[in-house]
């Protein structure tokens, strides 16, 4: 039995294009930004919606959008997901790159959010 929920929504922007992402996303959503001390490349969009994370991440790559799932067991979330048709793209840390059907991307990733959150909001697989 492992336990997941839909952690992130994060707007990939190539690097040269983050900074203005960040203000265009952050003055369209009324959003105030955070950065994020140990992960300089993300740039937070608090509250946008309540519960889950969106922020903007500079990456060396084509404008996109992903979604991050965590969960309190990354071995067994990946292999679910990969039974249900995703593909293995990368890992970077503890941080599983997926490819969904249909080609969106998303990562799986440890328990990132509050732990009572996670409790009262996962969904529990068998």
């Amino acid at each position: 039995m492992h336990r997941s929920r839909l952690y992130a929504l994060i707007l990939d922007a190539p690097r040269d294009a983050a900074a203005p992402a960040v203000e265009f996303w952050s003055a369209a959503l009324g959003a105030r930004t955070r950065t994020v001390p140990d992960e300089p490349q993300f740039t937070g969009l608090a509250d946008v919606v309540p519960g889950l994370v969106t922020a903007v991440q500079s990456v060396d790559d084509a404008p996109r959008h992903h979604l991050d799932i965590e969960t309190d067991d990354v071995a067994a979330e990946v292999d679910r997901l990969v039974r249900l048709g995703a593909t293995p793209v990368s890992r970077w840390l503890d941080c599983h790159v997926l490819r969904a059907p249909g080609g969106h991307l998303l990562c799986v990733i440890p328990v990132a959010s509050d732990p009572e959150l996670f409790a009262a909001t996962a969904t529990r697989w068998d």
